[in-house]
Order: structure tokens, then C-alpha cells, then sequence
């Protein structure tokens, strides 16, 4: 019985995986993020929200007492001169993230078994769900690229934009490792249309093995 073909998509950090993932989605992908897991996973009455906030405080926490990302992220990644608590953060939320994801792929799979079900996250690897995909498309971009994207989706200085990119950096295998683990790699140093005809080859190559 053919089986949904489990696609992963990281890459560092402004990389593009959301612009990639958007163009494998338009092609006929199902594509889910990661993050937006994490997201929901953190609404109060969750339990990752209730372990988060016990294990960071109710500091994270806005009025209306949802989870402040941007407080939580200068926590996790240690602000100059703190000790980064990503680890910590991350044995919390990535279990529970990738026990959603799994059940999603499986849903993708009973409603079309030729299905490419594409997760798209930052840290497949540094999570160690790598093993449970079929596929890792890993994207990439010059290193300047990512602070002047980072600047430009933030509205932030370069210097500001510099020191971001450098310490979430830091939390991620440096493009080099993920590049040896990757079935396929996308350079998203150039033109979107570029990147586009990138996408629309891989998706050729996966539609194919997916279709058996």
C-alpha cells in the first residue's frame, strides 16, 4: 500500500523556507510549518503552555495572559551576557511539535496516499526528526543576505539585525551540516524566479517518487 511521502524543508535562519514552502504549496504540496505548531501548542490550556510558563514565568506572558514570543525568545537565546535556556525551550516544545506533525502527515496520507506532505522547520535536524522523513530539502543564502532579510521583516537596524541572526545562529547546525544531510538543496541567494524553477524541479523529482 503506497504510503505519503514525508518531505522535510529547513534551512538557517531568513533563509526563505516560508517563500519555498509557499511555492512547493502552489504546486500541490501539502505544507505544514512548524512553528505555527508551536504557536497553537502555546495558546493557555495547552500543556506546553502550561510547562513553558512554568519553566520561564509568567513574565512571557502578555495581559490577556497569552505567551509574549519576542519575551520568551530574549529568554531563550540569553540576552548579552546571559546563558542561552534554547535547549530548555526546545525539550519542551519539539516532542509535542513533532507528535502533531506526525499526526498531520498521517491525515495527508489516508486522504491521498500519493500525497508530498512537507513539514517546514528551522531545527528538523537539531531535533532529531530527520529519521522519520522520506526527503530534506534544505535552503540556503548568503550570509549577508539573511541579516539584510532579517532587518528588512523586522524593520530593525543591520547592526540589531546582525546580532539576531548571529545569536539564533548559534542555536542551528551551521549550513554545512545540513547541506551533507539534504537530498536536495535550494540556493535562494538569487532571484525569486530562480528559486522558483529550483522548487519546480525537486517537486518534479518528489511527485514522481511519490506517485511510485
Amino acid at each position: 500500500m503506497p504510503e505519503v511521502l514525508k518531505v522535510g524543508l529547513t534551512g538557517g535562519i531568513a533563509a526563505g523556507k516560508s517563500v519555498v514552502g509557499e511555492m512547493f504549496a502552489a504546486l500541490g504540496a501539502h505544507v505544514i510549518q512548524a512553528d505555527e505548531i508551536a504557536h497553537q501548542l502555546m495558546q493557555p490550556g495547552e500543556a506546553v503552555y502550561q510547562e513553558v510558563v512554568s519553566q520561564f514565568g509568567s513574565g512571557i506572558l502578555d495581559p490577556d495572559g497569552s505567551v509574549n514570543r519576542a519575551r520568551l525568545a530574549e529568554l531563550a537565546f540569553g540576552a548579552p551576557g546571559k546563558p542561552s535556556r534554547v535547549k530548555e525551550l526546545n525539550q519542551i516544545v519539539h516532542p509535542a511539535v513533532i507528535r502533531r506533525q506526525e499526526v498531520w502527515m498521517a491525515e495527508v496520507g489516508r486522504r491521498d496516499p500519493h500525497a508530498i506532505a512537507l513539514v517546514e522547520a528551522a531545527l528538523i535536524l537539531e531535533a532529531g526528526m530527520a529519521p522519520s522523513l522520506d526527503r530534506l530539502v534544505v535552503v540556503t543564502c548568503r550570509p549577508e543576505q539573511r541579516i539584510e532579510r532579517w532587518a528588512h521583516r523586522l524593520n530593525v537596524d543591520q547592526e540589531t539585525a546582525r546580532r539576531e541572526v548571529t545569536r539564533r545562529t548559534a542555536a542551528q547546525l551551521p549550513d554545512e551540516e545540513k547541506i551533507k544531510a539534504a537530498n536536495y538543496v535550494i540556493d535562494n541567494s538569487g532571484p525569486l524566479d530562480e528559486t522558483g524553477q529550483q522548487v519546480k524541479t525537486i517537486y518534479a523529482a518528489l511527485e514522481k517518487e511519490a506517485r511510485g
